[in-house]
């Protein structure tokens, strides 16, 4: 059987030069980076050249980088850490109504303490009102958090024009650019950004270990205690074998950039051309200019279908795609993005979305086009929200789909 992974915003598998840069610093190179002594001294020097990578990748200084567990970690340090040393100033925070959980949850923990948040919503096509943005900020904001692209649409936000507003009202400015660092360009610089999080595992990293950009000067409140690691911002003992494989993952993303982006995006656009060709009642959940989305994310929802279902015939076949629907987690409600973007909630349910990376090939594409229009048909089959007479009887393999989901 097949077996074709389009679920890359999900996690990614850990490059080839990546390992083979990590397992030295497992059994070799075992120091602690904080002992003075050899050992120590030649992890730290590996750790200071990952630092260099990954501030190449963002436009930064080394200096400016701090790593982390993971992406989550980086927005509970940017957010808490920031609300925390500015609650003196005001205690009003702007974010959207898209963002990751990462985000969301660390905001509404802060309400519970008395911090004020306005969750900006979005239109249909999943994009911020920028005028809606700017006419929330009070004398009482002390941050935005936007993030750079969508995890589920692929949406690309407007981080230089929010970078602008924040820097002109004198706002810090916090991005979520876990899923926009290594498939397009991200210059915190440029962008007026004052802290910007990445996670190793998006980008062909393991699994535990991220990033985040503090802007030189911006004061925060330490988000972790107990060693005086990273110049005392994050206490704990570094991730050295994970630190490294970030760094030459950046490096990697950096130097491919280019390629990698003309490459699946022009997989993906094959991908969504077939499928709203050959497949009626689809609908695009995302921005209808692809130049605004990132190059390997479609999102589209089939109507009188159930997302878990789908996936799970797609499992059948070898494909491993991604539901918006949050069903999994226990819960009947669907995306909070999609029901941001008031898509139907029939529709809603049924999204499904494809993230395509560099080691996906056209012939992959191919079979995905020819094995998905019968499921889709089936599936719809099957439903009582479409009007056919007569449903095919289920085979066996089906009737054990179905029931598992």
């Amino acid at each position: 059987m097949n077996k074709i992974y389009l679920d890359n915003n999900a996690t990614t598998a850990v490059k080839e030069e990546v390992l083979d840069a990590m397992l030295p610093y497992f059994r070799e190179q075992f120091g602690n980076p904080s002992s003075v002594h050899w050992a120590g001294r030649m992890v730290s020097s590996a750790i200071e050249k990952a630092r260099e990578q990954v501030a190449e990748l963002l436009n930064c200084s080394p200096a400016e980088v701090i790593f982390l567990s993971c992406g989550s970690e980086g927005d509970n340090y940017a957010i808490k850490g920031t609300a925390e040393a500015l609650k003196h100033k005001g205690n009003h925070i702007i974010t959207t109504a898209v963002e990751h959980p990462a985000v969301l949850e660390t905001c509404e923990a802060l309400e519970k303490d008395g911090f004020e948040v306005t969750y900006l919503g979005v239109d249909r096509d999943g994009m911020l009102d920028l005028k809606e943005l700017e006419a929330a900020i009070t004398p009482q904001t002390i941050l935005i958090s936007v993030m750079w692209a969508n995890n589920e649409t692929g949406n690309i936000f407007p981080i230089s024009e929010i970078g602008a507003i924040a820097k002109k009202h004198r706002v810090r400015f916090h991005t979520d650019a876990v899923q926009a660092a290594g498939k397009i360009p991200v210059d915190v610089r440029a962008a007026n950004v004052d802290m910007a999080v990445i996670s190793g595992h998006k980008i062909g990293a393991p699994k535990g270990v991220g990033a985040m950009y503090l802007k030189r000067g911006t004061k925060i409140n330490r988000f972790m205690h107990g060693g005086h690691q990273e110049r005392n911002r994050r206490a704990g003992t570094h991730n050295v074998a994970g630190i490294v494989g970030l760094g030459v993952a950046c490096e990697l993303a950096l130097r491919d950039l280019d390629s990698n982006y003309a490459y699946v995006r022009q997989l993906r656009d094959k991908l969504e051309q077939g499928i709203l060709e050959t497949i009626p009642e689809v609908k695009l959940n995302g921005h209808p200019d692809a130049d605004l989305r990132l190059p390997n994310t479609l999102n589209v929802s089939f109507n009188y279908i159930e997302g878990e279902s789908l996936l799970l015939f797609f499992d059948m076949k070898g494909i491993a795609a991604s539901s918006g629907s949050a069903c999994t987690s226990g819960s009947l409600e669907p995306s909070h993005v999609m029901g941001a973007m008031g898509v139907d909630i029939v529709l809603a349910h049924s999204s499904t979305r494809f993230s395509l990376g560099p080691d996906n090939t056209e012939e992959e594409i191919d079979y995905v086009l020819n094995e998905l229009p019968p499921i889709v048909q089936r599936l719809r089959e099957m439903s009582p929200l479409y009007n056919r007479e007569e449903p095919t009887p289920l085979s066996c393999d089906e009737c054990r789909m179905v029931h598992r989901a």
